[in-house]
């Protein structure tokens, strides 16, 4: 599971650096499952240090997709007006 949540929170981040917030919910989604997977595969203790990485990127990528998203959805709402 440390692993999953690991792959899960780089996704998250790349989609939250390079979507431009149009897939923003996309990396939240996978951000969220990740930050799951990284709870539990921390109290296998094989897995901790992976999955404490793993659950530190899937915060770090919800975040970030969640914040390109908002600014996005702002931005367009903020040219409608405009209009």
């Amino acid at each position: 599971m440390g692993v999953a949540s690991l792959v899960l929170g780089i996704i998250s981040i790349i989609i939250g650096l390079f979507s431009g917030g149009g897939l923003g919910w996309l990396g939240a989604i996978a951000g969220i499952i990740g930050i799951i997977l990284g709870v539990q595969g921390k109290k296998v203790p094989e897995q901790k240090g992976i999955a404490s990485a793993g659950f530190v990127c899937s915060i770090i990528g919800t975040i970030l997709c969640l914040l390109m998203y908002i600014a996005c959805v702002a931005c367009v709402g903020g040219l409608a007006t405009l209009a």
